[in-house]
């Protein structure tokens, strides 16, 4: 009974606060969604989930990500997804939506953020989604080789991205649990210089062979804190199809590749584990 409760929940219910490992989590009632929720950690928006309609996606950069759950195979093929940050697991929801028979593992370290997102949205009992509350690049080397058709690496501790996620060693760990043919897709974070950015371009290129970047120009062209959507293949990637959509969406996105996505690098040399830091931290006005 109490778990029917829970799932007749509605953002009309009020915001709910509870202290987690990260900081302060609260989960947010979208007004204009009966059933929509937006998570934040320490004021710093995390997810956005409509439990009526999971294939909602609010955020500029889940949408993005969402484009690369579409193409990376035929429509209605189910994938084998890994999910390194978990949040109130809004991708994972939209994979099982748009794929059904999908089977994915979620990796999320915060393990009480897990308990309240399964307590207060819970996932579909059909969803075949397993949950492991560990670190995101220890739970990856749990995943067999080549198990992934698509690994998403959406990992932010104090709105940070931790520095031994943003290393060559770590991106080795994603291309071997990738099959062949296997797509990567990591949100970052990045301002003025975008020195972060550029540097996590150069390491995914000394991994990778094929690189993709969407994200907002104001954006690429540094005149903003924001995110940016990488995407990294050992195969060519659907750029035409991705820039078709991007370009399509309410907040209209730019995808460089190629030449151009090489020029934006500037030069920058990749990361290593020896090397790697935290991505930096946003300004305040991000969040406001």
């Amino acid at each position: 009974m109490a778990r029917n409760k829970q799932r007749d929940r509605t953002a009309t219910a009020g915001p709910v606060v509870q202290t987690v490992d990260g900081g302060l989590a609260e989960l947010i009632p979208d007004r204009e969604r009966p059933r929509g929720w937006t998570l934040l950690i320490d004021g710093a928006p995390q997810s956005h989930v409509d439990l009526d309609d999971p294939a909602h996606l609010s955020f500029e950069y889940q949408r993005r990500l969402g484009h690369i759950v579409d193409l990376v195979a035929p429509p209605n093929r189910p994938l084998q997804v890994v999910h390194l940050g978990g949040g109130a697991f809004t991708l994972a929801r939209y994979v099982a939506a748009t794929r059904p028979r999908s089977t994915q593992q979620i990796v999320e370290l915060d393990g009480s953020l897990v308990q309240l997102v399964r307590r207060e949205l819970p996932l579909d009992s059909g969803a075949r989604i397993r949950v492991r509350s560990t670190d995101a690049r220890a739970g990856l080397g749990k995943v067999q080789d080549g198990w992934a058709d698509l690994v998403v690496a959406d990992v932010f501790s104090g709105a940070r991205t931790p520095a031994h996620l943003t290393s060559t060693e770590f991106l080795g760990e994603v291309r071997r649990v990738l099959r062949p043919g296997g797509f990567y897709a990591a949100n970052l974070a990045d301002g003025p210089p975008l020195a972060h950015l550029r540097g996590q371009i150069a390491t995914a290129a000394a991994v990778f062979p094929e690189l993709a970047l969407t994200a907002d120009p104001t954006v690429l062209r540094g005149r903003r804190f924001g995110n940016a959507v990488l995407l990294a293949s050992d195969v060519p990637l659907p750029v035409a199809e991705l820039t078709r959509r991007v370009a399509g969406d309410p907040h209209a996105g730019r995808v460089e590749h190629g030449r151009a996505l090489a020029d934006f690098t500037g030069g920058a040399t990749p990361v290593t584990d020896a090397s790697a830091k935290p991505s930096p931290v946003p300004p305040a006005s991000v969040f406001r």
